[in-house]
C-alpha cells in the first residue's frame, strides 16, 4: 500500500528513496491525497519508471515555450526552497527530503539566504 492513515489522522505517503533506496512514510496534504485518486488495493504508482515520468514532462515543456531544462528532481529542489522561504524549519525541510544529515539541507536554506540578501540590496537609501 502506499497511502496510510497517520496517527494524527492526516494522510502519509510511503515511498522508497531512488538514491539510497530506504522507505519513509512522509505526510501529504488532503488536497494531494485527492488529486491521487481514490486508490485500489495494492500500490498507488505501481509499476512506474523514471522514464514514465520524464517523458511527458519534456513533451509539457516543449508544448508551453519553456527551454530552459526542468526535471522531476528540479521539483525536488523548487519544493525544498519554498518550504524554506515560507518559515518551514531546516529540520523538517530536512525530514521531508529524507536527508540522513541536516547539512545536506543547508545548501537550500543557503540559497534562500542569498535571494534574501539580494532582495535586501534592492532598495537604496540614497
Amino acid at each position: 500500500e502506499d497511502f496510510a492513515i497517520a496517527p494524527d489522522q492526516g494522510y502519509c505517503l510511503r515511498i522508497r528513496t531512488q538514491k539510497t533506496q530506504t522507505e519513509a512514510t512522509l505526510p501529504i496534504s488532503y488536497e494531494a491525497y485527492e488529486l491521487c485518486g481514490t486508490p485500489d488495493t495494492g500500490k498507488v504508482f505501481k509499476g512506474l519508471k523514471r522514464s514514465m515520468i520524464n517523458y511527458p514532462l519534456k513533451n509539457w515543456l516543449k508544448k508551453a515555450g519553456i527551454t530552459k531544462p526542468i526535471t522531476f528532481h528540479g521539483f525536488r529542489h523548487s519544493y525544498a526552497v519554498i518550504q524554506i522561504s515560507l518559515g518551514t524549519d531546516i529540520y523538517t525541510v530536512s525530514k521531508m527530503l529524507t536527508h540522513k544529515n541536516v547539512s545536506t539541507t543547508q545548501i537550500y536554506a543557503d540559497l534562500v539566504n542569498v535571494k534574501k540578501r539580494e532582495t535586501a540590496n534592492k532598495i537604496s537609501l540614497k
